[in-house]
């Protein structure tokens, strides 16, 4: 059973982050997952197709904008739920996978709003011993006020 230092941040959610897409980063993001798909950099494929603009790639946010040099990019609940699992005895750390849920094209030029909340922590036993799994779900929206896009996160602690 997980303590209440624990489980008290199931509901919790951090700081909105705001990512910004430009073109050139869509390109590069393009090259280094070898996607050589012409939505991503050329303009006048992209302007003649049924976007109407370059689009942004499965999984491409953009890159923060207004962050400070240094700054981590997993901060409030998640941090503190961290350490709050490291105190109880699960202290490793296993990327879980994540699941996407596309609404909208991102487009080059598009600034998002992403807001993450805590949506789930359960333990459960495996043969290995016991493991934490936490859910976390991200949600992206443009300067339109459109929901481009969810995530939804999950991290292994053993």
């Amino acid at each position: 059973m997980l303590p209440e230092e624990v489980t008290q941040f199931v509901g919790k959610g951090g700081e909105v982050r705001v990512f910004e897409v430009e073109k050139g980063a869509i390109g590069r993001f393009a090259d280094a997952v070898d996607d050589p798909n012409s939505l991503y950099r050329d303009e006048e494929y992209a302007r003649n197709s049924r976007y109407g603009s370059i689009i942004a790639p499965p999984g491409f946010f953009g890159w923060p904008a207004r962050q400070s040099r240094g700054a981590a990019l997993t901060d409030g609940p998640n941090a503190e739920l961290s350490v709050a699992l490291s105190n109880a005895g699960y202290s490793r750390l296993l990327d879980g996978g994540i699941e996407y849920e596309f609404l909208c094209p991102i487009r080059a030029g598009d600034t998002l709003a992403a807001s993450s909340i805590i949506k789930d922590i359960r333990e459960r036993g495996g043969s290995s011993g016991k493991m934490v799994f936490v859910r976390i779900e991200t949600t992206y929206v443009n300067q339109n006020g459109d929901t481009a896009a969810k995530a939804l996160s999950t991290l292994i602690h053993r």
